[in-house]
C-alpha cells in the first residue's frame, strides 16, 4: 500500500478493537406498488401535451445526476413520444455543478447512470454555459442552460422526494431541476448563496421565472416506492411546477419513502456513500443528521456514531457528505477527489463546509468500526445497538445487532431472514459480506 495520506500517515499503525456484535439479517416490508410498464405510463402521462407539440419542434429533456432506477426508461419513452409527433428531442444534463462542473464530466455521469445517446435514442447536448434571464427581486439571478434556452420547448423530468438540506412545501423535484439543474453551476451557486433555509423560497421563484419564458411544456414527476421503483408517473402542468400540485406529490413521496425502523442506534455502518444515492452522499432524512449550521436537526433516528467505509465508483471521488460521518477507513480517503468535493461544497454555500470535512480516519474498516463502538457512550459494549446498510438508498435489507432482536420481532414491518452471523474482516481489516 502506498503511503500518501500526509498527516493521516501518523495513525496508520494505530489500531482499535472492540466486541463486534453478531448481525441478524433483516428485511423491511414496504408497500411495493409499482408501475409495470414505465414506457407506456410515460406516454400516457404526456398525452395532455399533444396539442403543444408541432413537427420540427426542438425539445430539451432534463436528465439529472441521481441514481433513479426508472429515470432512463422515462427519459427514453418521453423522447420516443415526442418523435412520434415529429418533434426533435434532445437531452440536457441538468445537475448544477455535478460531474466536476464540466460538460464532459456531466455526460460521463449520465453514461454511468445508463443514459447515453445510444441508450436514450437521441442526442445529448451538454454545456456549462447559461443565459441569464432575469433576477428575482431581492433574490438570485435566473440562469438557464444555453442549449435549453435555444430549444423551442423544455420538458422537465425528475423524481419528487424529500430534500437533504431543508424542509418545505416544495423540496427536491421539478422546480429544483428547472431552477438549479438547468441553472448549471452559476445558477446553483446563486441560489445556494442565500443558505439552505431559503432554498424553499428561491427554488420555486426561479423555476417560475423560467416557466414564464413559455418554453417549459410541463414536468414529468416520478414518485418512487420504498424499493426505488416508480410507483407513479404524473404530468405536472408548467404553471404548477413549484406550486401546490408539486407540493401534494411531495407529501405522497414522503409517505412512501424508506426509513430506518429504529429510533435510537448506537452505531450505523454504511458501506457506501455517493452522489448516485443522495445529493448529500448519504440521505440526511435516513441518517437523521442535517449538519448545516443554523438548521434544525431531525427528530429521528438518533444515531450516535456513523462509520462510512467507501465512496461509490459512480461518484468519481466526489465524497461530499463524508462530513456527516464520524469515522472512515483509509480506503475511503484514498478515493476522494478533493477538487470535486470542494466544487460541490462551494456550490452548496452554507450547506457545504461541514459536509465536506474529513472525519476521524482509521487505517482499516475494523478500526473505524471499533472506534465508533468504543466512543458511542454505551458502558456495556456487549449490548451495543448496531445497524449495517449498503447505502442510504437501499434500506430493504439490513443487518442489525442481536441486541435489537426484540425490537425486530415486535415490529410488524420487519422480518428476520436468516441466522445471526459474526462481522468478518479480511487480512487487510476490510469488512466482508
Amino acid at each position: 500500500m502506498t503511503n500518501h495520506l500526509g498527516p493521516f500517515e501518523a495513525v496508520r499503525g494505530l489500531e482499535f478493537d472492540a466486541p463486534f456484535p453478531h448481525l441478524l439479517p433483516v428485511r423491511q416490508l414496504f408497500d411495493d406498488t409499482r408501475i409495470q410498464d414505465v414506457a407506456a405510463a410515460t406516454a400516457a402521462a404526456l398525452e395532455p401535451l399533444r396539442s403543444r407539440v408541432t413537427p420540427g419542434m426542438t425539445v430539451a429533456i432534463t436528465a439529472g445526476s441521481r441514481g433513479i432506477h426508472d429515470k432512463s426508461a422515462v427519459v427514453r419513452a418521453a423522447g420516443e413520444w415526442l418523435r412520434s409527433l415529429g418533434a426533435e428531442p434532445f437531452v440536457v444534463p441538468a445537475m448544477g455543478s455535478h460531474g466536476g462542473a464540466t460538460a464532459e464530466g456531466q455526460v460521463q455521469l449520465l453514461a454511468e447512470l445508463g443514459m447515453t445517446e445510444e441508450s436514450l435514442g437521441m442526442p445529448i447536448h451538454a454545456t456549462m454555459e447559461t443565459v441569464e434571464l432575469d433576477r428575482v427581486p431581492d433574490g438570485p439571478a435566473v440562469h438557464l442552460d444555453a442549449n435549453a434556452a435555444k430549444a423551442d420547448g423544455i420538458l422537465a423530468v425528475n423524481r419528487i422526494k424529500a430534500h437533504t438540506d431543508f424542509s418545505d412545501e416544495v423540496e427536491s423535484g421539478l422546480a429544483k431541476i428547472v431552477a438549479i439543474g438547468l441553472g448549471k453551476r452559476r445558477g446553483a451557486e446563486g441560489i445556494h448563496r442565500y443558505g439552505p433555509a431559503n432554498l424553499g423560497v428561491w427554488i420555486p421563484q426561479v423555476a417560475r421565472r423560467i416557466v414564464e419564458t413559455g418554453k417549459v411544456l410541463g414536468g414529468l414527476a416520478i414518485i418512487e416506492n420504498a424499493g426505488d421503483r416508480a410507483a407513479r408517473i404524473e404530468l405536472v402542468a408548467a404553471q404548477d411546477i413549484g406550486g401546490p400540485v408539486e407540493a401534494e406529490l411531495l407529501l405522497d413521496a414522503k409517505r412512501r419513502m424508506a426509513t430506518l425502523p429504529f429510533d435510537d442506534i448506537d452505531v450505523a455502518v454504511i458501506d457506501l456513500l455517493g452522489k448516485n444515492y443522495s445529493g448529500a452522499g448519504m440521505d440526511t432524512n435516513v441518517i437523521g443528521r442535517m449538519m448545516i449550521r443554523g438548521s434544525a436537526e431531525f427528530e429521528r433516528p438518533r444515531i450516535t456514531n456513523i462509520a462510512v467505509l467507501d465512496v461509490s465508483d459512480a461518484s468519481h471521488g466526489n465524497a461530499v457528505g463524508v462530513g456527516l460521518a464520524d469515522f472512515v477507513p483509509f480506503r475511503l480517503l484514498e478515493r476522494i477527489d478533493l477538487e470535486a468535493v470542494y466544487i460541490n461544497a462551494m456550490t452548496s454555500g452554507l450547506g457545504g463546509p461541514q459536509r465536506a470535512q474529513v472525519p476521524m480516519a482509521m487505517a482499516t474498516d475494523r478500526s473505524a468500526i471499533a472506534a465508533a463502538i468504543l466512543t458511542c457512550g454505551r458502558p456495556d459494549l456487549e449490548g451495543v445497538t448496531l445497524v449495517r446498510m449498503r447505502n442510504t438508498l437501499d434500506l430493504e435489507h439490513l443487518w442489525v445487532s442481536e441486541s435489537l432482536r426484540e425490537q425486530v420481532l415486535a415490529h410488524p414491518g420487519l422480518e428476520v431472514t436468516g441466522e445471526a452471523v459474526p462481522m468478518v474482516f479480511d487480512d487487510e481489516g476490510q469488512l466482508e459480506g
